[in-house]
């Protein structure tokens, strides 16, 4: 048994993390009392029920519970830890449901029967030291502008338990990271700062298994074989070394001329792994996940006009891998850079009412004949939302589209907030078009949602 280098606590160990440190967590939130002022504690009460539009029935029954302990120090240090307790009955979108293979065990959620699991979902120690700024521990680093889609917001990887219709803060998988921001002023007096990280924490997207409610089927994403041939998906080749298969990255943040702007650059594993597959005889196609590094470059901007926002952020991906009908060649799998850009315009002209749009758009650069997606694919996102009763009541509706294979989603939502701690919510997610799509493929997956959430 081994402990991350850098890591300050002694505790966060590869095999007792998920037994010792979530209990730990849990455990001070309840002994507050005992510990004096020093400590804040909070709870998040939470459950989602869904229910099948085309196929009636329960498809959702989430129920979680998660405790946030701050420990405050005199020298302004802060220690933060946050657990999560999930139980998630419907088959489908169980915690088993989900390939486990990719995850670090570090950071692997801790199941606990069929239905549950216990998470240390974030467990990190925070201070500042002259210009700097230190962050160590499990957490969330969030880069980008992007809504509903992700560009640049890649450096943690996502649960697609329920495809990308989770909320970002609880789909996103925090990984033990060492952040280090540095803050600066140029000689015109511009302000900025300079972040660096290093994840030692090889975890990656947690995929659905096949037969999950939202397992990939989109030729997209999954490779397509002709009937009479079967399929064998062996465990993914999950890099293991700590210092060697590190990710590392810097940003660079600052405000210049009514620009808020951002220079990103991350070395990483892809977190969604290349299929490559082997034709064997039986006949039996054998697929074996692997993981790639890539370098991303990229950047943000945004700024203010009035009653209106331009913001946009774009993305260089320089080896990604891509499906291709070709499988005695190449494996089924090709490599080429990827260039992703949004651009966003904002609009709150009208009291207690936001309005978004947004172009989304890859080009593949180096596109070969055989390339199962497009070389140029385009999207669009739409938002409204309005206010109503002192905020109290919000609707809004999202709606996604791909203009290449002609799906998307459509998202209406009304919540209401019965008091400063509790919020009740329905919504609606319908999918539609092309079964081919990264949307339609759940086209049968429409439902209607009631949530709750409780905080205390």
């Amino acid at each position: 048994m081994s402990c991350l280098p850098g890591m300050p606590f002694a505790v966060v160990c590869e095999q007792r993390s998920r037994y010792f440190v979530v209990p730990l967590v849990v455990g001070i939130s309840m002994a507050l009392p005992t510990f004096g002022a020093d400590i804040d504690s909070s709870h998040v009460l939470s459950g989602r029920s869904a229910v099948g539009i085309e196929e009636t029935g329960t498809q959702l029954l989430d129920l979680s519970w998660r405790p946030k302990v701050q420990w405050r120090f005199e020298d302004g240090g802060r220690l933060t830890g946050i657990a999560r307790l999930r139980f998630q009955a419907e088959p489908g979108t169980r915690p088993g449901d989900i390939e486990r293979g990719s995850y670090a065990s570090i950071s692997r959620p801790a199941l606990i029967g069929d239905n549950a699991e216990l998470e240390l979902r974030e467990f990190f120690y925070e201070r500042s030291l002259g210009d700097w700024y230190l962050t160590l521990g499990k957490q969330q680093v969030v880069w980008g502008k992007a809504d509903g889609l992700k560009v640049l917001d890649v450096v943690n990887p996502q649960s697609f338990r329920e495809f990308i219709l989770e909320d970002f803060d609880q789909s996103r998988i925090p990984l033990w990271t060492v952040n280090a921001e540095y803050a600066f002023s140029d000689r015109s007096g511009n302000d900025w700062t300079l972040q660096l990280l290093w994840i030692p924490d090889q975890t990656y997207h947690a995929l659905p298994k096949r037969g999950a409610t939202y397992a990939f089927t989109s030729p997209r994403l999954i490779p397509q074989t002709p009937p009479g041939i079967d399929i064998q998906l062996n465990d993914p080749q999950r890099p293991v070394r700590v210092i060697r298969d590190s990710d590392a990255g810097l940003r660079l943040t600052g405000f210049l001329d009514g620009w808020d702007l951002t220079l990103n650059y991350l070395y990483q594993y892809d977190n969604q792994p290349a299929l490559h597959q082997q034709l064997q005889p039986g006949p039996t196609v054998v697929i074996t996940p692997r993981y790639h590094r890539t370098h991303v470059l990229g950047g943000t901007f945004s700024r203010a006009f009035g009653d209106w926002v331009l913001r946009g952020e774009i993305g260089y991906f320089t080896n990604r891998f891509f499906l291709t009908d070709d499988l005695h060649d190449d494996d089924g799998v090709a490599q080429s850079a990827e260039l992703s850009y949004v651009l966003g315009l904002d609009w709150s002209g009208i009291t207690d009412t936001f309005i978004s749009g947004q172009l989304f758009q890859s080009r593949l650069t180096n596109y070969q004949t055989g390339f199962i997606r497009p070389e140029v694919d385009t999207s669009f996102t739409f938002l409204v939302r309005r206010m109503f009763w002192n905020d109290t009541l919000t609707t809004e509706v999202l709606w996604i589209v791909n203009t290449n294979d002609g799906d998307g989603l459509i998202r209406p939502k009304v919540s209401y907030d019965l008091d400063d701690n509790l919020e009740v919510w329905v919504g609606l997610d319908v999918f539609y078009g092309n079964r081919q799509g990264l949307f339609g493929q759940f086209t049968d997956n429409d439902r209607v949602l009631l949530g709750v959430k409780l905080g205390l």
